[in-house]
């Protein structure tokens, strides 16, 4: 038996990549990259290699079943596990370690979102197993840092005070404190102290070591999905689960547990990654132009414009003068004109849309 399980968090609405981005088709189900696969679809190609299909838990929101089960047809509608309501990460995973832990208590859990890119994949999954082999053999929980390449400000960052204590690996540190995203002179100050990694959300632990967190610092949460144990994959899990997320708390994994646990280690490398989370992450991942800018579409004619990500329908005739630094994007015959400086305004446009407009544009 493979006792590798991952869960994959695909609950996400995308909101700072609107308007390309709608609750009705979030980002981790479109192939904003051209590649020919979505960044959900891509996330399962890669965990693939360390982990059996049938060991994949895809964690998302009721309305995006048929979009998972489309996307990625070897899964089963048993491993699509639905949440009613958005409670944030730890939710998410105490719900599918409860049912990973009711088919396999001795499984190795790898934890990651729908949405990132990887570039230099062999590296990433050397990584990902010398992981998974540490928490096998020992009671800790491990995440994976980023060198950091630049004063980035819409990444967590995770502060490491020296070396393990175990001595197998050159690349693994005690977790100091964990900071959420600073401003831009918080950041400079972080990378140029070389003791701060960003943090790529990507969890490795045993079932074991998990489930004692959760017990241990989030017992509120965990009581709840414990109560369920003889009905997870039953007729009654989808009931119990309504109820569960009525009553749980909202709270992410990283301030729930990550934050408090003693035994967090951070696994430090750089292979190529990025939570394209934002156009501005995008822009920094794309190839340019003589001019810096970043041109998806099949009719953009450019003058005087520079350092700007463009993302044009293919039938849509752009012309565009004098621009500087700026994300010009149009779908489904929505237009968003922003500085990328003012990119973290996003949120608050939708919002403000949803508002006048109703759900309709968002």
């Amino acid at each position: 038996m493979n006792n590798n399980f991952c869960i994959i968090m695909a609950g996400g609405i995308g909101s700072r990549f609107w308007p390309m981005s709608k609750s009705s088709m979030p980002k981790q189900f479109l192939d904003i990259l051209g590649t020919g696969r979505t960044f959900i679809q891509m996330t399962y190609d890669r965990f693939k290699k360390v982990c059996p299909p049938e060991n994949f838990y895809v964690v998302t929101s009721v309305d995006y079943k048929d979009l998972v089960l489309k996307q990625l047809p070897e899964m089963n509608e048993d491993q699509v596990l639905l949440e009613p309501l958005r409670r944030n990460t730890a939710p998410c995973v105490a719900y599918a370690s409860y049912k990973i832990k009711s088919i396999n208590p001795q499984a190795n859990i790898i934890v990651a979102p729908s949405d990132h890119v990887i570039l230099k994949e062999d590296e990433f999954i050397a990584e990902i197993e010398k992981g998974i082999d540490f928490a096998a053999n020992n009671d800790v929980l491990v995440t994976l840092g980023i060198t950091p390449s630049r004063p980035e400000t819409g990444y967590g960052y995770i502060q490491v005070e020296g070396k393990s204590e175990y001595k197998d690996f050159d690349n693994l540190f005690k977790v100091k404190t964990f900071t959420e995203k600073p401003n831009l002179e918080m950041a400079e100050v972080f990378v140029s102290s070389g003791e701060f990694f960003w943090n790529s959300g990507i969890f490795i632990w045993s079932l074991k070591s998990i489930i004692s967190a959760f017990d241990q610092y989030l017992d509120g949460v965990s009581s709840l999905f414990r109560k369920g144990e003889k009905l997870y994959g039953t007729d009654d899990e989808v009931h119990f689960i309504n109820k569960t997320y009525s009553e749980c708390q909202n709270i992410s994994l990283d301030y729930g547990i990550m934050e408090k646990a003693e035994n967090v280690h951070v696994l430090c490398a750089d292979f190529g990654w990025s939570d394209l989370g934002t156009w501005g992450s995008l822009y920094e991942n794309s190839s340019k132009d003589e001019f810096n800018n970043s041109i998806k579409g099949g009719d953009v004619f450019t003058y005087h414009t520079e350092n700007c990500i463009v993302n044009m329908p293919q039938d849509k005739l752009v012309v565009l003068q004098g621009l500087n630094g700026y994300i010009v994007v149009e779908s489904d015959n929505t237009l968003l004109i922003c500085k990328k400086e003012d990119e973290q305004q996003i949120r608050q446009f939708v919002s403000d849309v949803k508002m006048v407009k109703g759900s309709t544009f968002v």
